[in-house]
C-alpha cells in the first residue's frame, strides 16, 4: 500500500498566520517570530511557545524587510542562523515534537510564502527525515 501523499493538512509541521484560528490538528502552536504580532493580546493568542531565538536575527530581520527580491540571500543566511547555536537546539526541540505529534509554526507576516516560517518548516522537515529519533 502506498502512503498518502502529505499536503499541508498531512504535514507533521504546518504554518499558519497568527490571526487564522486555531484548529484540533494544529498540534504544539509556537510563535516563530521576533516581535509579537501586531492587533493580537497574549491572552488572545492559542500558543504553547514563543520561540524568540528560532526567529531570524534582528539584523537579518532588517535587511530581509519582506521584500521578495532579497528572498534568497534571507533564506541562505537564516538557514545558516538555524543550523548553529541556541537556534540548532531549538530546531531539534521542534523536530522531536514534530516527531511526536506535530507542530504549527506561527508568524504574522502577510507573505504566505516569503516568511521565515516557510524556511524554518523546510528547516524542520529536513532534519525529522535526516536525524535519528532522540532516545
Amino acid at each position: 500500500m502506498r502512503p498518502k501523499a502529505r499536503g499541508q493538512s498531512g504535514r507533521r509541521v504546518r504554518i499558519k498566520r497568527v490571526y487564522d484560528p486555531p484548529a484540533p490538528r494544529d498540534g504544539y502552536r509556537v510563535l516563530v517570530d521576533r516581535l509579537w504580532p501586531r492587533g493580537i493580546s497574549k491572552k488572545d493568542l492559542a500558543l504553547d511557545a514563543w520561540c524568540k531565538d528560532v526567529a531570524p536575527s534582528e539584523a537579518l530581520r532588517r535587511s530581509f524587510c519582506h521584500a521578495v527580491e532579497r528572498w534568497d540571500d534571507f533564506v541562505e543566511r537564516y538557514r545558516g542562523e538555524l543550523r548553529a547555536g541556541r537556534a540548532s537546539e531549538l530546531v531539534d526541540d521542534l523536530v522531536q515534537r514534530a516527531r511526536e505529534g506535530g507542530v504549527t509554526l506561527l508568524y504574522a507576516a502577510r507573505d504566505s510564502a516569503h516568511n521565515n516560517a516557510v524556511v524554518l518548516q523546510q528547516e524542520i522537515e529536513r532534519r525529522v527525515k535526516a536525524r535519528p529519533r532522540r532516545a
